[in-house]
């Protein structure tokens, strides 16, 4: 019988969260394995972002929802799953879940070394106090077991690492943070900022905090602008866990990477009742195996976290592994999503094109609704992104009349008003009847129970849905801009791609999975450090919160190692 390692830590998953894990505790000294389901990519392959539309077979022109219609019907909804980056999204018939009738979620996921910072949105923004205390100010819910002074110098740490483009602003409800030079706004934005600011008091417009670096940061050079960041980034430019913190904790010479390993279970001492290891599965030969570890952090993503702990059910925890409370898959939450308003820019007409569009970035408002004043219609608030950028391909390039070096010059310089977009993301209130649970009787294609999600918009999220259309329309209207088009309905939950809860800390072990430092109440060695343990949304880009709290996770992870007490 062949004797298996014992690591220090076992890592689920490689994306965000897991990625600082594994940098942070193989720094600490420790020897930790790194369990991705899905593929390592090759960038010289799946990587895109300089592909012109004439290098690619259907150049770009067929919707993306009728080309992967037969195995990506969800994941072809995500502006990104296109002919340049489908590669970076699964296969829902191979990784399905199910739904009620009548109540859909689309659930984007992306399974390969790196996960979903391959091509996320790379907005970062900290929470405050107006978050995590948010159940103190209007008495809806449950403030998390931490406050902003306990996160700050983990926001310090990793946006010294990752690298943060923005600028400085001053505002209590959005804190500043370790910032590298802002990018700049482009001349619509300016009379966006100094339209809106001249107008409401209360609002503020700032350059967007990207995880893209403005200066060369831990031998990473800064971004070049090529502008398409979702189809991966070659000079790692952009934060991804492959281009960061998994080099990071690769160079310790303590970390031992597995892709292609999905995890089945989280198996349990039965002597100890602490977790002693995983049960997987090769995606590629199907063939099952065990990995043992002392410490299990747990960082899949939402979904899939909760998925694999109600997968890891045994006689002491029939109803999902550490959840006595019951609470385990309540609460789920997503951003509000898809109310915007786009139009042109009239005053911009006649401008030539400036290469605007090289810049992944836009704009943001930070929340203004619930701060100083209580609005009387709902609870919480919503920020706002946009841009306006002109592109040199516009819209109507196939209506634009010439040939040769008449048309190539209409096209680079189209003499036409620069189009602007705004979009509102709301917070959603945490409820307990939204819920991730497991169909028994639907498996995926390695034989796992597939997870079952009842999500959906309450009144709350109406009415604040209706104020985010209206705000966004009062201030286009100010700054002068012609409005075209509008999105008024709230989009299917799960499509902002910001899913959290599910598995909430707390400081009550009737109420919540976790502890403070994430660690499970009934498990003391596993930690959930994904976007399962959020108590609370926010309205603000959640992914530099999972980090933030992932290092501070593992702070405590080190120590109580140290101390014999995991």
């Amino acid at each position: 019988m062949r004797k298996q390692e014992t690591f220090d830590a076992i890592v689920i998953g490689s994306g965000a969260t897991g990625g600082w894990a594994a940098k942070q505790l193989c720094e600490a000294g420790m020897r930790v394995v790194v369990l991705e389901a899905g593929r390592k990519l090759d960038p010289g392959q799946d990587y895109r972002e300089h592909t012109w539309p004439y290098e690619i077979k259907y150049r770009g022109s067929i919707p993306q929802t009728y080309m992967y219609r037969e195995r990506q019907p969800i994941q072809s909804r995500c502006y990104a799953c296109n002919e340049y980056g489908r590669q970076f999204f699964v296969d829902d018939i191979d990784n399905p879940y199910t739904t009620p009738s009548g109540r859909p979620f689309d659930w984007i996921r992306g399974r390969q070394v790196g996960g979903r910072t391959i091509m996320w949105g790379r907005q970062s923004y900290r929470l405050s106090d107006y978050e995590f205390k948010a159940a103190s100010r209007d008495g809806y819910g449950d403030d998390w077991p931490i406050g902003y002074a306990d996160l700050a110098p983990y926001y310090d740490k990793v946006e010294s690492f990752i690298g943060i483009s923005g600028s400085y602003e001053n505002l209590e409800q959005l804190p500043d943070g370790k910032f590298l030079p802002g990018m700049k706004f482009t001349c619509g934005e300016w009379l966006m900022k100094r339209a809106i600011e001249k107008n409401w008091t209360g609002r503020r417009v700032t350059i967007g905090r990207s995880a893209i670096l403005t200066a060369p940061l831990n031998g990473r050079a800064k971004c070049h602008f090529c502008g398409h960041c979702d189809r991966g980034c070659t000079t790692h430019s952009y934060f991804s866990s492959p281009g960061s913190t998994l080099p990071a904790a690769a160079n310790t010479g303590r970390m031992t990477l597995r892709p292609d390993t999905i995890v089945r279970q989280i198996l349990i001492d039965a002597g100890t009742g602490k977790a002693r290891g995983v049960a997987v599965i090769d995606q590629n030969t199907r063939q099952e195996d065990e990995v043992l570890g002392n410490i299990i952090m747990v960082c899949g993503s939402t979904i899939e976290s909760t998925r694999l702990l109600f997968n890891s059910s045994n006689r002491q925890f029939p109803h999902g592994l550490g959840n006595s409370s019951g609470v385990m898959g309540r609460y789920l939450m997503d951003h509000l999503y898809n109310i915007r308003v786009h139009g042109i820019i009239p005053q911009l007409a006649n401008y030539p094109y400036n290469y605007d569009d090289g810049r992944a970035n836009g704009i943001y408002i930070p929340k203004f609704r619930n701060v100083t004043e209580r609005q009387p219609k709902y609870l919480r608030g919503f920020g706002i992104q946009g841009s306006a950028q002109r592109s040199i391909l516009p819209a109507n390039l196939n209506r634009i009349p010439g040939f040769g070096s008449q048309f190539k010059e209409l096209v680079r310089d189209p003499k036409s008003p620069a189009p602007f977009g705004l979009a509102a993301f709301g917070e959603m209130l945490a409820r307990p009847d939204n819920t991730v649970s497991i169909d028994r009787d639907k498996k995926d294609a390695w034989g796992i129970p597939v997870a079952r999600i009842d999500c959906t918009h309450g009144p709350n999220e109406v009415a604040m849905a209706h104020d985010m259309l209206e705000s966004l329309k009062e201030m286009a209207h100010a700054a002068g801009f012609e409005i075209t088009g509008e999105s008024p309905r709230l989009g299917t939950p799960g499509l902002a791609i910001h899913e959290l809860g599910t598995a909430r800390m707390g400081n009550d072990p009737k109420k919540s999975v976790l502890n403070k430092y994430n660690q499970m109440w009934d498990i003391k060695n596993i930690f959930v450090t994904d976007g399962s343990c959020f108590v609370s949304s926010g309205c603000q880009n959640p992914t530099l919160t999972m980090m933030a709290l992932t290092a501070r996770a593992c702070d405590y992870v080190v120590d109580q190692s140290k101390k014999g007490d995991l």
